[in-house]
């Protein structure tokens, strides 16, 4: 232990994990503490019994529900976008070898008190029973429109610049209504609240973009794609790369006390009486509990089924967002399901989440509208957890602390904030321009 390293990372959440693999990858020589004894940190996988002893206090879940070994429960599920920031990431490190993954079946949007599938092409729109003929029309228009846009072909871009036309704007230009508006921005665009809608277009039109790209990718009901046994790999994936690089991964170390100069850099991380040295460190917020503020609190249900979600073509695999104004809420609502298609659960059972941010103290009733839509559930757990973000000057202490995981069931904004990470570590920014087909012969 009583080695230097460049950077030490602490807690072995996905976040942390796939920082550790970049930087190990970069050269730097990595050291990755957790004081769990598991792997994940809060975005770890559960199983049966294990899920029990957290929501029930008891080891003995029915045995109805099947074999306990059988059932890898992600805390933090998160579908993962077939064109998006994470699967570039995974194939820049080469970590994809260690994953293999499925196409999610469904993407879906809650509208007018009915689920739909969420239209991503001008055909598709035409189709859809979201909106009348006329509006298909102008839907139509606007979705070839953004297909054709090229940042760096002004032809494409009718006069307008987006970086300073207003979603808003752009939107009245082609006549659409709130309806469509709602699901374009959130179950498209990913967008988690109202605001974008007076912010430039540009970065919808490239949300919309990813998503069609995503979608026409694996030719499947959704863009999406997810780890068969789930989210749980990536952590352990992360952590033999590292150990390729000669990096180290140390579980179950209590403490992990992080110690600092008398100017307040951080110089080593203490564990068990023993200090190892360091340049820098990368952790989650429980880890430096001053350096961070709560800025929200998340209430999410977790069921058990022994059906795929009504109303969903029987998706085994699919994701439903529930725009905030179909609510009358401030933010969105999400829902994701998995099953034992991609082995988190034995045959014949489905797990969904449904989760917030939450605006009451009474996680139940905020999230009747989502649990409405599930159906009949075997089992169901009610859980609400703080979210955190840093508040600490990276360039004086540094610490690079990650945010806590938001509600969204996809992990756009996780990488998000992976990719800024790596960017105030290391000065540079990761070069995502990879070959994406390098991810595509494991999906089957």
């Amino acid at each position: 232990m009583d080695e230097e390293y460049d950077v030490i990372v602490l807690g072995t959440g996905l976040k942390e994990c796939i920082l550790s693999g970049l930087l190990s990858v970069d050269g730097l020589k990595v050291l990755h503490m957790d004081r769990n004894d598991y792997y994940g940190g809060e975005s770890t996988s559960l199983n049966l019994v294990q899920l029990w002893k957290r929501f029930r206090g008891s080891d003995k879940p029915p045995p109805q529900l099947g074999s306990s070994r059988d059932y890898n429960v992600d805390m933090i599920p998160k579908f993962i976008m077939a064109n998006g920031s994470l699967v570039r990431v995974l194939i820049h490190t080469d970590v994809t070898k260690y994953l293999y993954f499925k196409a999610v079946d469904g993407s879906f949007v809650y509208s007018k008190g009915k689920v739909h599938k969420v239209p991503a092409t001008d055909m598709e729109a035409l189709k859809s029973p979201l909106m009348g003929i006329f509006e298909k029309r102008r839907a139509r228009k606007f979705f070839i429109y953004v297909q054709d846009y090229n940042e760096s072909d002004p032809k494409t871009h009718e006069g307008m610049d987006l970086t300073r036309v207003t979603t808003r704007e752009l939107i009245a230009k082609y006549g659409l209504d709130d309806n469509t508006m709602d699901f374009i921005g959130h179950a498209l665009a990913l967008h988690r609240d109202d605001r974008y809608l007076d912010e430039p277009v540009l970065d919808t039109v490239k949300r919309m973009k990813l998503y069609a790209e995503s979608l026409a990718r694996f030719q499947g009901g959704s863009p999406y794609i997810y780890p068969l046994y789930g989210l749980g790999e990536l952590p352990q994936a992360f952590a033999r790369l590292s150990a390729v690089y000669g990096g180290t991964y140390m579980l179950n170390k209590p403490e992990c006390k992080v110690e600092f100069d008398d100017e307040g850099k951080v110089c080593g991380v203490t564990s068990e009486g023993e200090t190892a040295k360091c340049k820098k460190v990368v952790c989650d917020p429980s880890y430096l509990t001053n350096k961070v503020r709560k800025v929200g609190k998340v209430a999410r249900a977790i069921a058990i089924m022994s059906h795929p979600i009504p109303n969903t073509n029987d998706s085994h695999s699919v994701q439903i967002i529930l725009p905030q104004k179909q609510l009358g809420r401030k933010s969105d609502m999400y829902l994701f399901c998995c099953s034992y298609t991609h082995n988190v659960a034995p045959k014949g059972k489905f797990i969904a989440f449904v989760s917030t941010e939450a605006e009451t103290d009474n996680p139940e009733s905020e999230l009747k509208p989502g649990i409405d839509l599930l159906g009949q559930v075997d089992e169901i757990f009610f859980e609400a957890y703080d979210r955190f973000e840093p508040v600490n000057e990276p360039s004086l202490d540094n610490c690079f602390i990650s945010t806590s995981y938001d509600p969204t069931t996809h992990f756009e904004s996780t990488v998000d904030d992976v990719l800024n990470m790596y960017t105030l570590i290391t000065g540079k920014v990761l070069d995502l321009n990879v070959d994406l087909s390098a991810a595509s012969a494991a999906e089957e």
